[in-house]
Parts: structure tokens; C-alpha cells; sequence
């Protein structure tokens, strides 16, 4: 039975997207490096056996990501609602004792330890990057439907909340970093339900030869490239650093490589790993694609890069049931967790749920995640879930409507009939004004 890690986790990639992580299910995305638009300077310091935890230095000039008027603009393209603009700077990956910030600190632990290299650490980048750092450096064509408005939070028309760490590679390259970790919160519109969020936080990694070490290869492209030797050997080094970093993780597992395609990397590689009885896809990576490389102004170099989730990682190793908990500042919560420790969550209430339907006639160009945002904006995350329970398409008008169920349920008290109903009817009239949806 193969299951993936990031269907468990909520941070599922579209089958059409292009993103370190595993495809389970969504239909659009994308997700890799790039460089922020701000003037200021990232934090970043050299990773040391004492860095478990966080980077040690700082920029004196650094901004204060978590200001919602920089992403809530009056730019009439602008789609950053409220509640995302919100979740922008809490640092959860760079907290000590929190979930997120220690698996981060696991990893780079880890990479601190690996022999012949020195990883720069960049972990305080601003979410703000452009299309061309987040797409068209990473061979991700302007067609492609994870730039959607509906898959994509963009504050004017040519930048965004980065909706990967990958929007920082180019530019990390064309500063001459040729060993780096990049980690950081990103974003984009999703499903809901108790393993998908619209924010959540990834970690990606990028390290290049010297170009003395594989000169016999410049120039090669296409399957000249893939039958290289140099290509074997970046290959299999990156197969032995990250089956390292898994067996760290995880404990020895049982690992199975497979092909897979990203438009930034060639050749392209999924990792699963054998838990708990599954095989789980846990990463996505490859060698760094000749253009990629061009267009940073080193084309004589090669190397290789891969990406993951730190929240599917979280929710296997800590037992974390549901996704909302990582924002939560409940102590019922955080005070589980300490710096280096893995340990099982207890939890530590679970309150009914209150169900709601709706059904609606669907309008031309309707797209399901602009809905899901929709309720999102409404009942924050008082909503669980949103399942499709019906379809119907009328025989006679040729027209479609869709039945939704939405759960609504805290984690932290009981919920009222009449609570939900005001809400619920804010969602019917909302999907009707906002979506020009005809609600049933």
C-alpha cells in the first residue's frame, strides 16, 4: 500500500504542479526557491554542529514581516484576505520548542554533519517575491495553472506570497552561495480539511560542484546530460545525503527511489520511505536543470536540490491529528513540545463537530478553490472540513451544481447551533455576491 505523506499532512500538490512535494489529489501548484523583493537582508549564518536550533545571526535591517498592510494592498488584482495576511511573520519554523522548528533544526542538524560541505542557513526571507523569482527562474512557464489567481496569493500583478521556498534559489546562486538550506512559510489556496492549510512551511536544500569536478560534462543537455557520468555521480550523492537525512529522521528505514518530473530539475527523483507498515512519499528532488542554472549566470556548474513539508513531517513523527494545531497558541499545545525532542501529542479536547450543507448552481470558470477560500474568509478556522457529497448536471439545461458539506468544529469549545447558522447563511450570501454563485 503506497500512502502519501503529504495526503497525511494536508500539504498535498496538485497533479499538475510542479513542487518538491509528492502529488496527492489537487489539481494545480507549484512550489521552489526564489529571491524576496525587499531591500532587506536575509537572515542567514553558517550551520555549525550548535545550530540545531536556529540560526545564530541576524540582519540589523530587518522588516517586520508580520504587518498586514504590506500584503493587503489596494491593488485591484490584490487576493490576500484578511485571515492569510494574519498568518504572515509568526516564525513558526524558526521556534525552538515548537513542532515546525524542530523538525527544522533536526535537519539542519544533520546537514551540519555532512562531510566536504557547509551549508548556509537562510531561514528570515521575505515572503513577498516576484513571478520571475518564483516561476520563470524555475522554468515554470506563465500558462502554467499553479500561477492562477486561484491557486496563487498575489499582491499586485507581478509579486505574490511566495508559494514555495524555491522562489529563493536563482538569486541565492547569482550571490555565489553553492551550498545552502532554505526554509521559510508559504502559501497557497487549498482544500480544507484536517491535513491541507493555505500556509505552511517547507525546507529545501541546494548544493553545487565544483566545476573542476565535472568540467567532462559542460555543455551536455537532454540525454546526453542523463547519460553522463558526472550526472550519476551528482545523482548518487544526493540519494546518499538524503537517505542519511531520513534514516536521522525516521530511524533505518526501508527506502524505495522512483522517476518523477520537475521543470527545475533533470534527472527528477521520488523518495519513499517505508512506516509504520506504508510506504510514505516523503520528498522530491534531482539534478538542478541546465537552464535553471543559466539563467542564474553559472552555467558551468551543476548540482543538485531537493525540497519537503515540515508540517507532514510533523504530523507523522509528533502524531499531530490535524494541521490548525500548528497555529494555535493554546499551552495545551505548545507546552508539549521541547527543543530537540520528539514526542507523541496528547490531546487534549475534542469537541463536536456541526455539520452544514450547501448546494449551488455552478457559474462559467467556476473554480473550487476560490470556495474553499471563500469559507476559509468567513469562518476562519472554525472550519474543519469540506467534502463534495453530491454532483448533478441537469440533462435537459446542461447545467451543473455541486453539494458541499462543511464541518465545523474548535478545537478549543463547544459550538453553538445558532453560531454556525449565522454563519452558514453568511457563506450562502456571500457565494452569491462574492463567487455569483446560485445557491440552492
Amino acid at each position: 500500500m503506497k500512502v502519501s505523506l503529504l495526503a497525511l499532512t494536508g500539504l498535498v500538490v496538485p497533479v499538475a504542479s510542479f513542487a518538491w512535494a509528492p502529488a496527492a489529489g489537487r489539481t494545480s501548484a507549484v512550489s521552489f526557491a526564489s529571491t524576496s523583493t525587499s531591500t532587506s537582508k536575509s537572515h542567514q549564518s553558517r550551520l555549525s554542529a550548535s545550530s540545531s536550533s536556529s540560526s545564530s545571526s541576524s540582519s540589523t535591517d530587518q522588516i517586520d514581516f508580520a504587518v498586514a498592510e504590506r500584503y493587503n494592498t489596494d491593488h485591484p488584482n490584490n487576493n490576500v484576505p484578511p485571515h492569510i495576511a494574519a498568518l504572515v511573520g509568526r516564525g513558526l519554523h524558526t521556534k525552538p520548542n515548537h513542532p515546525i522548528g524542530i523538525i527544522r533544526a533536526q535537519i539542519q542538524d544533520y546537514f551540519s554533519k555532512v562531510e566536504g560541505t557547509d551549508f548556509h542557513i537562510f531561514d528570515a526571507e521575505d515572503p513577498i517575491v516576484t513571478t520571475t523569482q518564483c516561476f520563470d527562474d524555475l522554468r515554470i512557464g506563465p500558462d502554467h495553472p499553479g500561477r492562477s489567481p486561484s491557486d496563487t496569493y498575489y499582491i499586485t500583478d507581478e509579486t505574490l506570497l511566495r508559494t514555495h521556498t524555491s522562489a529563493h534559489q536563482s538569486q541565492h546562486l547569482r550571490d555565489g552561495y553553492d551550498c545552502f538550506l532554505c526554509a521559510g512559510d508559504v502559501y497557497r489556496r487549498d482544500e480544507i480539511d484536517a491535513s491541507h492549510y493555505p500556509a505552511f512551511h517547507q525546507l529545501e536544500g541546494v548544493k553545487l560542484f565544483d566545476s573542476e569536478i565535472v568540467k567532462e560534462s559542460n555543455g551536455l543537455t537532454g540525454d546526453d546530460w542523463l547519460a553522463s557520468p558526472d550526472c550519476t555521480i551528482i545523482k548518487e550523492d544526493l540519494k546518499q545525503v538524503l537517505e542519511g537525512l531520513m534514516d536521522h529522521l525516521f530511524g533505518p528505514v526501508e527506502k524505495k527511489w522512483s522517476d518523477d518530473f520537475f521543470p527545475f530539475t533533470e534527472p527528477s527523483l521520488e523518495l519513499e520511505i517505508m512506516y509504520d507498515g506504508k510506504w510514505l512519499e516523503v520528498l522530491g528532488c534531482g539534478v538542478v536543470h541546465q537552464e535553471v542554472l543559466d539563467m542564474a549566470g553559472i552555467g558551468e556548474r551543476r548540482g543538485w536540490a531537493f525540497g519537503l513539508g515540515l508540517e507532514r513531517l510533523a504530523m507523522i513523527l509528533f502524531e499531530i491529528p490535524d494541521i490548525r494545531l500548528f497555529w494555535t497558541d493554546d499551552e495545551r499545545f505548545t507546552s508539549q513540545f521541547q527543543a530537540g525532542q520528539i514526542t507523541k501529542f496528547e490531546a487534549y479536547s475534542k469537541f463536536p463537530p456541526v455539520f452544514k450543507d450547501i448546494a449551488f448552481w455552478l457559474p462559467e470558470g467556476y473554480v473550487e478553490n476560490d470556495f474553499f477560500e471563500l469559507a476559509r474568509g468567513v469562518a476562519g478556522d472554525l472550519v474543519e472540513g469540506i467534502e463534495l457529497i453530491d454532483e448533478f448536471t441537469n440533462p435537459k439545461t446542461n447545467r451543473s451544481s455541486k453539494c458541499y458539506r462543511i464541518s465545523y468544529r474548535s478545537m478549543d469549545r463547544s459550538l453553538t447551533n445558532d453560531e454556525i447558522d449565522a454563519l452558514q447563511d453568511s457563506l450562502r450570501d456571500q457565494s452569491e455576491t462574492t463567487l455569483g454563485l446560485e445557491v440552492r
